[in-house]
């Protein structure tokens, strides 16, 4: 095979990649053009393998469809393997939300020994309200529940969802944000594979109990001397 022929393989390979990029990451043609500063048009070409990106083009596209650049040398497809799951029914997830909160409140207020009739003068909210809220027959207003959780001892973060979609999402994002606050030295040390078993040891150390850990110190200095 000649170079010419290698370099136009590549070429309609990388369309494909770019295009798969493009679709896992529900984008239109418009807007990937926009983010490169290119026309429509030419980005058409580089997902038929017409045209090329540059490497600064491929750059920023993985930046704007929130890739990693490594796709573009890969094999495997995004869009076809992305979770073949149903879109999430947002409208049905607020109202089960809703219900879950104000048994939550209702729990808090039981736990904290207070009257509704008490929490509703300390809140200013009526008590056929809070039982209204507590029943999730309505919407708490934010405000109104902030105010609730202080009269009855609460955090307003004890109320955020926690095992639901949208509360996995929130801890991913607190996960990768939580990552990019570490020193780049710890950063590289994580993302090197060959640093996983000491990974993975720390992860055991930190789930034994302080007397477990005394004796494996003990035990270490035990070895050393």
């Amino acid at each position: 095979m000649d170079a010419k022929t290698r370099i136009s393989i590549r070429a309609k390979t990388l369309g494909a990649l770019i295009l798969d990029a493009r679709l896992a990451a529900r984008m239109s043609i418009r807007e990937c053009a926009e983010a490169l500063g290119i026309s429509d048009g030419t980005f058409r070409a580089y997902e038929r393998g017409t045209k090329s990106p540059s490497l600064p083009e491929l750059e920023v596209l993985s930046y704007f469809l929130d890739i990693p650049i490594s796709h573009f040398w890969g094999t495997e497809t995004l869009s076809d393997n992305a979770p073949a799951t149903a879109p999430l029914d947002l409208p049905r997830l607020i109202g089960l939300r809703q219900r879950m909160i104000g048994a939550l409140l209702r729990q808090e207020r039981t736990t904290a020994s207070i009257s509704m009739k008490s929490l509703a003068q300390q809140s200013g909210i009526s008590t056929r309200r809070i039982k209204e809220y507590e029943m999730g027959e309505r919407q708490i207003p934010l405000p109104e529940l902030e105010a609730l959780v202080t009269a009855v001892g609460g955090r307003i973060e004890t109320f955020l969802d926690q095992s639901g979609p949208i509360g996995q999402w929130i801890l991913q994002q607190k996960t990768i944000a939580d990552f990019l606050e570490l020193p780049l030295e710890l950063q590289e040390f994580v993302c090197q594979p060959v640093n996983r078993p000491y990974l993975e040891l720390a992860l055991t150390l930190s789930e034994l109990s302080a007397s477990k850990l005394r004796s494996v110190a003990e035990g270490i200095l035990d070895i050393t001397f």
